[in-house]
């Protein structure tokens, strides 16, 4: 997922910015050989790849979730006290929608449909992101250049975190390991306020190029912006009877939980100890394949936990999701063996952490290392 950058600006123009290329997918590699596996385990088993009951069912929990929390706090029925519980119940229940319905619809890996997937990506947009910025930010940009320094703009962000050891070190990256976790909280603020607005007319997303910006995308964006000012700003200042204050304080909150949420879910899988961050060489070349490199720059968390696996979108298998994006995430438990054996077949890491609060101490672990000034390339 992607965390707390608004469009940091880079200092290279797209002439200026290398082309990155990877090694040859070869006949025996472990891309080959992984897909093979995988797409037989689901032919030998006749499950579809896509959305099955479990998947539909928590949509449907998800959603009802998500508006009963906001009617409840519209109705003026509960206490200030309630009404505050709800709105954090809300920002969970909005976090849940982008992890579980939008990411997957996206990707295409809701439905074989693509009508299906277009209107359930658009859950992103009622949630005050923009899918189309997602789409090139995310799918292409993030999951083609994988941990790479200037090409993937989510290792790449404001200058308040050093995410990579090839950064520019400041002061104040010390103590990044304090400070980080709550700069977090503001992610999906900066979401719904800027970062879209930035990203959009930017002609270089990390390593994508673009040369236009469509007009129908354009309307879409600011459409969808204001929808989402009204129906969560405008329309609770008047409705809900409580001064206006305590009505911000209450948008402000639930985002923090949104925010983190989106935040430690990303971080957990590619900012932690074991994952790479490779540099390409003087003529753009990664040395490896594409597959090879998500295995170095990926990495598993909690894998074991029914709970995080189901809230989560899956996303703690990080590792399936990179290599098979348009697998629904509900699959992922079961392919995560073939790959894990494909990967040792090929002598190729499969990293992991055994536990949620475990991988968050060891990203912050990676935090305090990056934070160390000695620490330059």
């Amino acid at each position: 997922m992607s965390t707390i950058t608004a469009g940091q600006k880079s200092t290279k123009n797209e002439s200026q910015i290398q082309k990155i290329t990877f090694g040859k997918l070869t006949k025996d590699g472990f891309h080959k050989d992984v897909i093979t596996r995988v797409e037989n385990y689901f032919e030998t088993t006749g499950i579809t790849k896509h959305a099955n009951t479990e998947m539909i069912l928590k949509t449907i929990l998800i959603l009802t979730g998500w508006v009963a929390t906001y009617a409840l706090i519209l109705s003026n029925l509960i206490s200030p006290v309630g009404m505050f519980a709800l709105a954090l119940f809300h920002g969970f229940f909005t976090a849940m929608i982008g992890l579980n319905i939008g990411h997957d619809a996206i990707h295409g890996a809701y439905s074989k449909n693509a009508w299906l997937n277009k209107r359930l990506g658009l859950s992103f947009n009622l949630v005050g992101a923009n899918d189309y910025v997602w789409s090139i930010s995310h799918n292409i940009v993030h999951h083609t250049y994988t941990n790479i320094p200037e090409h993937d703009e989510d290792i790449s962000q404001v200058d308040i975190l050093r995410l990579e050891p090839g950064q520019e070190f400041k002061k104040m990256h010390r103590y990044q390991h304090i400070y980080a976790f709550f700069l977090y909280c503001l992610t999906s603020l900066l979401w719904v306020f800027k970062k879209d607005y930035v990203k959009f007319f930017q002609k270089q997303i990390g390593g994508h190029y673009r040369k236009s910006f469509p007009r129908k995308e354009v309307i879409r964006l600011f459409s969808y912006k204001i929808f989402y000012y009204i129906v969560f700003l405008v329309i609770p200042l008047v409705v809900i009877e409580l001064p206006w204050y305590w009505i911000l304080f209450g948008f402000v909150a639930a985002h923090f939980v949104e925010g983190f949420i989106l935040a430690i879910i990303f971080m957990l899988a590619h900012v932690i100890e074991g994952t790479s961050f490779p540099k390409p060489g003087p003529d753009g070349k990664i040395d490896m394949a594409w597959a090879d490199l998500q295995m170095i720059t990926t990495s598993n968390f909690a894998v074991n936990n029914k709970i995080v696996n189901y809230l989560f979108g899956g996303l703690n298998f990080q590792v399936e999701h990179h290599l098979f994006p348009k697998v629904c995430h509900v699959h992922y438990p079961k392919i995560s063996k073939i790959v894990r054996e494909t990967a040792k077949d090929h002598n190729l890491p499969y990293l992991e952490q055994r536990t949620f609060f475990g991988a968050i101490a060891s990203h912050a672990r990676i935090l305090k290392k990056f934070g160390n000034p000695a620490i330059q390339n």
